[in-house]
């Protein structure tokens, strides 16, 4: 599990296609370094990673299957590129975002950016059609693997805006991102359960009132 609030932005080192498998290394800072141990979970750009290597010149290599590589923007990722990193939270850690899992949904699209306003980053993303039930205004959404908060929603564009502050901009890579790129994206999973519990309700009540009509 994580908590969303990124600790690094590192590079991309190392990016080895195989069959059906794709290994690649990032440049991990010191302090992310230290009891880092072979199999530790990592959140790249917002996927729950396993490590696999721990080379002496600080970097650390993990293994993305199919499924990674076609549903996260793990597949598209090239030497030198950035990524945000997190190591899983420990019992006491701090939580100063949300709880986030590692299990990408899906990516989303930024469709606009607005800067016109002074130390104020306006993302506007596209949304996939499944997840916009889940996306609501003021609630919890994990792009990248940072933890944010929507601000706005479009349900007939499927959009949804975030403002980002001059901190998270430089910590994160959303500082390097613009118009057309794809972040990965994982729906606040308290969210999800409640939709999903209150649409399983409404279809039972209905199949029982049907039934009683007939």
């Amino acid at each position: 599990m994580f908590t969303g609030i990124v600790q690094a932005n590192v590079k991309v080192s190392t990016v080895l296609k195989k069959q059906e498998l794709t290994t690649f290394g990032l440049t991990f800072p010191d302090e992310m370094l230290t009891g880092l141990e072979l199999g530790a979970s990592i959140a790249v750009d917002g996927a729950c990673m396993t490590t696999t290597q721990i080379g002496d010149d600080k970097q650390v290599y993990f293994d993305a299957m199919q499924e990674t590589l076609q549903r996260t923007t793990i597949g598209v990722l090239e030497i030198g590129k950035c990524v945000n990193v997190e190591r899983s939270f420990k019992v006491g850690d701090e939580i100063g975002g949300h709880i986030i899992s590692g299990h990408v949904h899906d990516m989303a699209e930024i469709i606009e950016l607005n800067t016109s306003i002074p130390n104020n980053h306006i993302i506007t993303f596209k949304a996939p059609h499944h997840l916009m039930k889940y996306i609501f205004s003021k609630g919890y959404v994990a792009l990248d693997g940072v933890s944010l908060t929507i601000v706005n929603v479009n349900k007939t564009d499927e959009t949804f805006t975030v403002y980002l502050i001059p901190e998270t901009l430089k910590r994160t890579t959303f500082g390097f991102k613009g118009k057309g790129d794809r972040v990965n994206i994982e729906i606040d999973t308290q969210t999800q359960a409640i939709v999903d519990t209150v649409e399983r309700v409404l279809a039972e009540k209905h199949l029982i009132n049907e039934e009683r009509a007939a």
